[in-house]
């Protein structure tokens, strides 16, 4: 029998040589059968190894003879699991990190080093004060101990503030630098303490299959618990693990869709209307698409875009499974395709593609996958997109450009610059009645920022295409 921490290794070996976390992870779990509690520690380790991975490096290059980069790639590994049992997870005794992790080294080609690892990991319990079995208060964030840089000293250099930050919750300085000069220091360290905490798993009913009550019902005789989620009608936040979530009631049925809540604002925002001819043009997975289709009682036509048909697969089981009539996929490049849209649609729907700096909790490789150059790459696609899009929208239409990033570059250097060149449109804030008008700015357009709102990090503009 495979134990959970060698599949975690097995995983984090793949991720390790370019796997991404969720395939990674998946094909690990899919070898044995494991029970839920093993299951949900294997991805704890596979996720929480994956974010922590700078900070793991940190306290390693601090007790080690080796620095981190210069450990065989595998027992780094075996290094990253034994250090974020005892940085992170105080319901795991001591020796039984320790214990285990000797272990692994031994069963995967290391027997020589098995006095390495043990001694490393003995002198991180020494210098954190871990004497004692259970750990000293290891909540999580703690940080206090490790890593170097101490979050109390006084640095005045900004760069080394920068640096800090991105060491003591593993993020690389680049994302901390970009959010630092929005947020200011206080306020990007509660953002990066978010984005390492493990995600909520939202739902948003389908009202036109369902009433609320009874998905209730349904989930309270899982055991499911659960709560209401602010200014959202449809969404439902679990608060208890869930297991495999096509497991729960109502999931084959149509009842619910996994969305989060941010994404569901998207849709209020943009507000369509029964009878209404709707593009969404980067419509893949389609969780916006769907939802669309349920505000609009799935009366009218929403024609779903996207340039991978791959991608569309997601897109067509949940058609099919939330019982939805109203939605027509078409498969092409929104930067030039769809010239018969020209002048048609009520309103359209850009949910760009982006760098995803306010979903990093959910994307655990994404931090270290991004680089600045992609932004910049992404930025030029999101102008053309939006460019060729905006001619869709007949006069007084409306357009609603979202992301899911925190980057200005993305967001609202991308509509100011719009603006300037097509003085046709302009923001149109969201009404008083609007379900997103609690999280508008002076500006007009929608900015969720999650150590605030608790929700993923998104960007929402709706824009109006005037009259001549």
């Amino acid at each position: 029998m495979i134990s959970p921490r060698q599949l975690a290794f097995t995983a984090l070996r793949e991720i390790h040589k370019g796997a991404y976390v969720d395939v990674a992870l998946d094909r690990a779990l899919r070898k044995v059968n494991l029970l839920d509690v093993d299951r949900r520690l294997v991805t704890e380790l596979v996720y929480g190894c994956t974010r922590r991975q700078r900070t793991l490096d940190a306290i390693i290059d601090q007790l080690g003879k080796k620095k981190s980069h210069q450990q065989p790639k595998d027992l780094r590994t075996i290094l990253h699991l034994g250090l974020y049992q005892l940085q992170y997870q105080e319901r795991i005794p001591v020796s039984a990190a320790v214990n285990t992790t000797v272990e692994l080294a031994k069963e995967n080609g290391f027997s020589g080093l098995t006095g390495v690892v043990n001694g490393l990991l003995r002198q991180y319990i020494r210098m954190s004060g871990e004497e004692k079995e259970g750990g000293k208060g290891r909540e999580g964030e703690r940080g206090e101990d490790f890593p170097i840089p101490n979050p109390k000293s006084k640095i005045q250099n900004p760069k080394s503030k920068i640096e800090r930050l991105g060491i003591l919750h593993s993020f690389p300085d680049w994302i901390v630098q970009v959010w630092v000069e929005q947020f200011g220091l206080a306020e990007t360290e509660q953002l990066c303490m978010w984005m390492n905490k493990t995600p909520a798993i939202d739902l948003r009913v389908n009202l036109l299959r369902i009433s609320m009550e009874e998905v209730e019902a349904g989930l309270q005789s899982a055991g499911v618990s659960f709560q209401h989620v602010h200014h959202l009608p449809q969404a439902l936040r679990l608060l208890s693990n869930a297991g495999l979530i096509q497991n729960l009631p109502g999931y084959n049925q149509g009842w619910w869709t996994v969305q989060d809540s941010s994404a569901q604002l998207v849709s209020h925002l943009l507000d369509p209307q029964p009878g209404e001819t709707i593009i969404d043009v980067c419509a893949a997975p389609g969780g916006k698409t769907t939802h669309m289709a349920e505000l609009m009682g799935d009366k009218g036509k929403i024609f779903a875009c996207d340039l991978t048909p791959s991608r569309l697969k997601k897109l067509k089981e949940n058609i099919q499974r939330l019982c939805l009539q109203s939605i027509q996929i078409l498969i092409g490049d929104s930067t030039r395709n769809f010239a018969e849209f020209q002048n048609t649609a009520h309103r359209v729907l850009l949910d760009a593609p982006c760098s995803g700096l306010g979903t990093l909790h959910r994307h655990a490789d994404a931090r270290w996958r991004q680089i600045p150059e992609t932004v910049e790459e992404l930025s030029v696609l999101q102008k053309q997109l939006l460019a060729h899009c905006s001619t869709f929208v007949k006069p007084d239409g409306v357009l609603v450009y979202s992301t899911c990033t925190l980057h200005p570059k993305e967001n609202e250097n991308i509509i100011e610059s719009f603006l300037a060149d097509y003085p046709n449109w302009e923001i149109e804030p969201p009404g008083i009645d609007s379900l997103a008008r609690p999280y508008s700015t002076p500006k007009g357009w929608i900015k969720v920022l999650p150590h605030q709102q608790d929700m993923d990090g998104f960007f929402m503009v709706r824009l109006r295409k005037i009259r001549n």
